[in-house]
């Protein structure tokens, strides 16, 4: 679906993939076919219908390559083959070829900065000093007491070195020790990484996700960290290296500049003005980037597992900043949930009393964004957190490497279970509630994961002939995003930035003026409208049913209520 002409934008600000909206699935979650309890390609090919009836055009999967599993495919084992719990290379060449025949678009999922253990490059790599691909990796000695090369903490480990008995050296792992970093100061790793983006490309998808992007270029300094909050070693220690933008240009002339693809590079551990270096209009990098500001507003940034409080005050901050990125010639993303973060409802709305309003306010945000919307799976019909006390329901790394550094700092486990269904990322990764049978009718078997036990009353079937669904709202939103460009393209102005209740904001473009009025509260809350749109405006969507057409000089939205105006000048 194309947007209409604009006559005030020129034509080379305009791309398809600032048009598009994205909806992300995780495939182990999405339809099992085959009877085993896992999602797999199969069961998107039998899902397509669904997908193209919400008006996205662009599907985002998570890795779908060979992988052991240790961290859910984001260890490749084999970049070029399919996961054999997911199907094989038929049944994706099936899978690309119905997406064509109903004009939507692929992403896939590249994860560049590390590869699986049992990768052959890393199985060659750790068999001697002087094997072909052992600069394939990042291997060094010890410190002379024995210690490892430096003190960084990893992800899903307290090291991010592994000490290797067969040649007496550590290997480097950001994340899991199933997880070695590729060495992309090798040529040769950058080679084997540009021919598997053209394998694919080859085929015909539509882009990539890049996995941890800031993190492909390491300190050649390797300094030792300072004692500072985990989130904050990010961008000195992690990201941001000082040959990441070589690399980034090298990628986008080799692979990227070939064909009429996208690029999102995934962007932890990076400011607003760093992010014009990877995505400003003539630097020939990526076309846009996902941040993390946002999504690390309601967490603890010296232990992921504790929540913490946060502002809507905050929330606009933040976003008013990025927002900037378009006025310099980037583009940006709007998202608020994925797989690895809880729910979007239960983190940013009221998943106990208004569910329903809230999430349909927060994908009335998502649409209205001057970036490219993001929508998680299960989000467009309001699915929501778990609720698991017991540490065996959970199957996700981060949970178990969390939970005993939690015990080895003396800390309470019951206090860490309490914490998980607020921040785990399981609360994202229960199957799809399709309807109130078994199993949610996600699979015939038990699945992978247990299916969130509110399945009944919150799943797609339910919503399908619901005109007040969140499901059917979402709907009419994707197509008053589609059908407005300047709900795309326009200028943005947040009317009351210090607001503690309402985000009140309009897009222009032209003459042309939407206003969207979100009130993130459960009381009422009103503001006054802009004596310059005086007798202005109508109604275009509302959350509430029966919502009346005036607008007046004082505007009262009801909790957690969501209204898009229309000015024409």
């Amino acid at each position: 679906m194309q947007t209409k002409p604009l006559q005030n934008l020129p034509q080379d600000d305009r791309n398809w993939w600032k048009e598009t909206i994205v909806y992300q699935i995780y495939p182990r979650s999405f339809q099992d076919s085959n009877g085993d309890g896992i999602g797999d390609l199969r069961g998107i090919i039998n899902r397509l219908d669904y997908i193209a009836s919400l008006g996205i055009e662009t599907i985002w999967l998570n890795p779908i390559f060979q992988s052991p599993n240790d961290d859910n495919g984001y260890d490749v084992s084999d970049y070029r083959a399919i996961m054999s719990e997911f199907g094989d290379m038929a049944d994706f060449d099936e899978l690309l070829a119905e997406l064509k025949k109903r004009k939507l678009r692929l992403l896939l999922d590249l994860v560049p900065n590390h590869s699986s253990d049992e990768h052959f490059w890393f199985r060659e790599s750790r068999k001697s000093k002087d094997n072909p691909y052992r600069d394939y990796y990042y291997w060094k000695p010890g410190k002379a007491d024995g210690e490892p090369p430096t003190n960084w903490v990893s992800y899903f480990a307290p090291s991010t070195w592994e000490f290797d008995a067969v040649t007496g050296e550590y290997y480097l792992h950001l994340f899991s020790v199933k997880q070695p970093d590729l060495n992309w100061e090798n040529p040769k790793v950058r080679e084997e990484i540009y021919e598997i983006m053209h394998f694919w490309l080859g085929k015909g998808i539509d882009g990539f996700r890049i996995d941890v992007l800031p993190f492909l270029s390491k300190r050649p300094d390797w300094p030792d960290m300072t004692p500072e909050n985990f989130d904050g070693n990010l961008g000195k220690f992690y990201a941001n290296g000082p040959r990441l933008h070589e690399f980034l240009q090298e990628m986008n002339r080799e692979v990227l500049s070939k064909y009429d693809c996208t690029s999102v590079g995934e962007g932890p551990g990076i400011s607003p003005e760093q992010a014009e270096l990877y995505v400003g209009k003539n630097r020939h990098e990526l076309h846009t980037i996902y941040h993390f500001e946002q999504m690390d507003l309601d967490r603890d940034p010296h232990n992921w597992v504790k929540p913490a409080k946060w502002s809507l005050v905050e929330f606009k901050k933040i976003n008013n900043r990025w927002d900037v990125l378009a006025d310099r010639g980037g583009w940006n993303t709007a998202f608020l949930g994925n797989h690895d973060f809880p729910r979007m409802v239960s983190r940013w709305g009221n998943d106990k009393n208004y569910r329903v309003q809230s999430s349909k306010l927060l994908l009335t945000y998502l649409l209205t964004q001057r970036a490219t919307p993001y929508i998680y799976f299960g989000d467009e019909i309001g699915m929501t957190n778990i609720d698991w006390m017991d540490l065996k329901k959970y199957n996700d790394l981060q949970v178990f490497d969390g939970h005993k550094k939690w015990l080895a700092a003396g800390g309470d486990e019951k206090e860490f279970l309490s914490y998980l269904p607020k921040t785990s990322r399981d609360n994202a990764r229960t199957p799809f509630q399709w309807n109130s049978s078994k199993n949610a009718g996600f699979s015939e078997a038990k699945p992978w994961l247990d299916i969130n036990e509110n399945y009944k009353f919150i799943n797609a079937e339910s919503q399908e002939n619901d005109p007040d669904s969140i499901l059917n709202y979402f709907r009419k939103m994707t197509r008053l995003r589609h059908n407005e460009p300047t709900l795309v393209y326009g200028n943005y102005l947040d009317w009351f930035p210090d607001h503690p209740n309402l985000y009140v904001y309009s897009r222009i473009l032209g003459g042309e003026i939407f206003v969207v009025a979100l009130n993130f509260s459960d009381h009422e809350s009103e503001f006054e409208w802009k004596e310059e749109f005086k007798n202005q405006g109508s109604l275009v969507v509302s959350n509430y049913a029966g919502r009346l057409h005036e607008i007046t000089q004082t505007i009262r939205l009801n909790p957690w209520e969501a209204v898009v105006y229309k000015i024409e000048k």
